[in-house]
């Protein structure tokens, strides 16, 4: 048997990120996520939530984004789901090129990969749904 989800869903305002915050770290007490865990899943989560906020949603207030986090087979799916149309993660320019590295976006992305043990896309007829999964008990 499968535990529910802990969820928040927030309207698309920056000013709401705080409360993101708060959910996560909720999350990482609610399953044992360590100490040096937190800063990264915390980091990944966050970026999701902008790319949501800002290029899905595109800052419209009436537009949700709903997080929620869920544990299975001894992973953590957390799934940032926004109202947008969808992208292509391909074509999304490589932050680490070298034409890219002083550019002041672009990095959300690699972030997450780089923080989340596999980080995968599922495009709804609604939104899209940005998946990050974490290992428990590591």
């Amino acid at each position: 048997m499968t535990e529910s989800p802990l969820t928040i869903e927030i309207p698309s305002d920056s000013t709401n990120l705080i409360l993101v915050e708060e959910f996560i770290n909720q999350v990482a007490f609610e399953f044992k996520i360590t100490e040096d865990r937190l800063p990264g899943l915390l980091l990944a989560v966050t970026e999701a939530t902008t790319n949501a906020i800002i290029h899905a949603n595109k800052k419209d207030k009436s537009k949700k984004v709903r997080i929620s986090a869920k544990p299975e087979s001894g992973n953590l799916f957390i799934i940032v789901k926004d109202e947008g149309k969808g992208f292509d993660p391909a074509a999304i320019p490589d932050p680490t090129a070298p034409e890219n590295l002083l550019k002041d976006s672009g990095r959300g992305l690699y972030l997450m990969r780089i923080y989340s043990d596999e980080l995968s896309y599922n495009q709804t007829p609604t939104g899209t749904e940005t998946i990050l999964r974490i290992k428990l008990n590591e």
